[in-house]
């Protein structure tokens, strides 16, 4: 069982920065494909980034609206991933969700279907 916590949301001007965290435990999570989703009112759950262990190293995969601007990172001695953002955008605002599973690379990593680890979610509000 993997338990996710996420933090570091709030809100900030458009071109400001936040850095959302999402400490896992239960389980260590170095070699877990770990996701961002986000979710707008009205609107259905997105993917933002994923970080995936290839066997050597990880690989990271962004949506295009935050490729550039968010940067998805791993701590396996703190158990959590970070998520960077940059230039935020009033678009950015949403609820963001941290998501795990033993997921390889390929284009499942994409879908919340496939993530059976939820986090409760942290606001993110960008004010224009």
């Amino acid at each position: 069982q993997v338990h996710l916590v996420e933090s570091g949301g709030g809100l900030v001007q458009a071109g400001g920065s936040l850095r959302l965290s999402c400490a896992a435990s239960g389980r260590a999570v170095s070699r877990y494909t770990m996701g961002w989703f986000r979710q707008a009112p009205g609107k259905d759950r997105e993917f933002v980034a994923a970080i995936v262990w290839n066997g050597k190293g990880d690989e990271t995969s962004y949506t295009r609206s935050v490729k550039g601007r968010f940067t998805l990172a791993r701590d396996n001695a703190d158990n959590t991933v970070y998520l960077q953002m940059n230039s935020l955008k009033p678009e950015d605002t949403a609820l963001y969700y941290c998501a795990a599973d033993s997921l390889s690379w390929g284009p499942g990593i994409t879908d919340p279907i496939h993530y059976g680890y939820w986090g409760r979610g942290t606001q993110v509000t960008v004010s224009s």
